[in-house]
């Protein structure tokens, strides 16, 4: 039996209920509970970002509100979270992270978890979102526009200037959620940013929130959820140092950590 599986069942024994009613209390709870209490903390995240960040904090106000916003809504959506690899961080080190992206759930896992401040590289109609969006632009995250070559070369200077403060760079290189758990090829400018500023490469593995909310879902299934943190790929001793290099070696490094790839 997978752990999922007993997980599920030990919560079937503990309260005495089939799975199918236990899921409708869930959606009673998620509604009634989980979903205003994930409302307004949004909300006040963002308050306490944009005006924390506007009045000269931005390397705390950025991350720090952010993360706890992120697990807090994995408690509360009772998803919990396994982390391993965090050993192979080195404090005060910069990255870029490059992660596979299954859900929506990915941003909390990452924002949450990683334990180190990153800047987020984000789809430009994130921007349009009351609060969240307001809240990204005042942290400093870069918003990436594939409009054309030209706006995608701007993002990604935009992303490399702002990380030579010693920040960090989250960014998921399938560039929108898949559609079946399963990872897509890979875009190159995370890698590219990588090689410009020899940046060391973290590939994270995530498992579980493709099921805990995949695309086009707008309840959320308790799922267990894993971080998988390898040790850095460093771009200087790659040779040659190309972005479809960099690109297949972290895909496989991903890949081999992510349940049913």
């Amino acid at each position: 039996m997978s752990g999922q599986s007993k997980f599920n069942l030990y919560i079937c024994i503990l309260i005495g209920y089939e799975p199918m009613v236990l899921r409708i209390l869930y959606l009673i709870y998620y509604w009634l509970i989980a979903m205003p209490l994930f409302i307004v903390c949004t909300i006040l995240t963002a308050l306490i970002v944009m005006i924390g960040c506007t009045l000269g904090g931005r390397k705390f106000f950025s991350f720090y509100p952010g993360m706890i916003w992120s697990r807090i809504t994995c408690y509360i959506t009772l998803c919990p979270v396994k982390v391993r690899g965090r050993e192979h961080l080195r404090r005060g080190q910069s990255y870029v992270f490059a992660a596979n992206h299954q859900g929506a759930f990915d941003i909390f896992l990452l924002y949450g978890f990683l334990g180190v401040p990153v800047k987020w590289m984000m789809k430009i109609g994130i921007y349009k979102i009351p609060f969240v969006g307001w809240a990204c632009r005042s942290a400093g995250f870069i918003f990436v526009d594939n409009s054309s070559p030209r706006a995608a070369l701007k993002s990604i200077k935009d992303a490399e200037r702002r990380l030579k403060d010693g920040a960090s760079l989250a960014v998921f290189p399938e560039g929108s959620r898949s559609p079946d758990g399963r990872m897509k090829q890979f875009r190159k400018g995370a890698f590219q940013i990588a090689r410009n500023l020899k940046l060391p490469i973290v590939p994270v593995s995530i498992n579980g929130s493709f099921h805990a909310l995949p695309t086009g879902s707008i309840t959320v299934h308790p799922h267990r959820l894993e971080v998988v943190i390898h040790p850095p790929l460093t771009v200087e001793n790659d040779h040659p140092v190309d972005l479809q290099t960099l690109s297949d070696r972290t895909w496989e490094v991903i890949g081999a950590e992510v349940v049913g790839n």
